[in-house]
């Protein structure tokens, strides 16, 4: 006899299907990313907003300076602070500065992730618009409490805290649920030990091939050095590599334009912050086996 099973369903999760079901939002969507994208190319620039010399996204550590500002001040309202009101002044102008880095990194980051998946392009405008919204909030409070006015200056604070937990809670949709800026070999870095990956006459010199090892996609190239291996899903946002630009020891991912060494996966370019996770190789009974390096 089959049982029936209540799955339990958030309170937000119709809010949710809404969103990613909306496919109105697509065509600004668009349009923003497309200019995103044509303003930040892979570069210096891009490399300081996507977090490549942090070693992971920068955006997630900038929200904290952001958030943190905001709900503080929010609490010195509700729990008192000084009596000229001053504290909460300077931490909403710091949350207001913060936010302008904080949202440039944001956006660049979904820029790279919604040509993909559509309920991330469509997720990712709405978060962006509450934060816009949030921050349009709190500036309003800061210019109400400096014209003395401190009461209307914190109902605008509490109403910007509002909005800006709703815009939290869609980029930990973004994150947690949709998966937009993890690495995106850190749960399938290949095998540990030598596994066969195809018959040595198999891979012709200077032609990468991709190639399935327990279920882990692999590019390799048999290079006048030697044999390169690399992960073949790119850490940033998931591309083949093998389909990507190969110049001598060097892929450059086609999506992104992130630059990766074949002989250790390191990362020359962004905007990816994680490196390949890299194999060593060997030629055994006429097969190609490989496994994760030791790091």
């Amino acid at each position: 006899m089959a049982t029936e099973l209540n799955r339990k369903v958030s309170p937000f999760e119709p809010l949710i299907d809404a969103l990613e079901g909306a496919a109105g939002l697509d065509a600004p969507a668009q349009a923003v990313g497309k200019k995103v994208r044509a303003t930040f190319q892979p570069g210096p620039v891009k490399d300081a907003l996507s977090g490549t010399w942090l070693g992971h996204a920068l955006h997630p550590v900038l929200t904290d300076v952001v958030i943190g500002s905001f709900l503080s001040a929010s609490l010195l309202d509700l729990l008192g602070g000084d009596d000229d009101g001053r504290a909460a002044e300077r931490l909403l102008a710091v949350g207001l500065v913060a936010y302008v880095p904080t949202a440039l990194t944001g956006v660049t980051d979904w820029a790279d992730s919604e040509l993909g998946d559509p309920r991330v392009r469509r997720v990712g405008l709405v978060h962006a618009a509450s934060n816009a919204a949030a921050a349009a909030l709190y500036t309003a409070s800061l210019r109400a409490r400096r014209r003395g006015e401190r009461r209307r200056g914190s109902v605008f604070a509490l109403a910007g805290a509002a909005v800006l937990g709703g815009g939290g809670y869609l980029g930990g949709h973004l994150t947690m649920a949709r998966g937009t800026g993890p690495n995106q070999t850190a749960f399938d870095p290949g095998p540990d030990e030598w596994t066969a990956a195809l018959e040595a006459g198999d891979l012709v010199a200077g032609e990468p091939r991709r190639v399935v090892v327990d279920d882990t996609p692999v590019l390799m190239l048999r290079h006048e050095k030697g044999i390169h291996a690399l992960h073949d899903r790119c850490s940033h946002r998931g591309c083949s590599l093998s389909s990507s630009e190969i110049e001598g020891e060097v892929v450059t991912c086609s999506c992104h334009g992130s630059r990766f060494d074949l002989r250790d996966g390191s990362v020359l370019r962004g905007p990816a912050t994680a490196p390949q996770p890299a194999y060593d190789v060997r030629e055994s009974e006429g097969r190609i086996e490989i496994r994760v390096r030791a790091s």
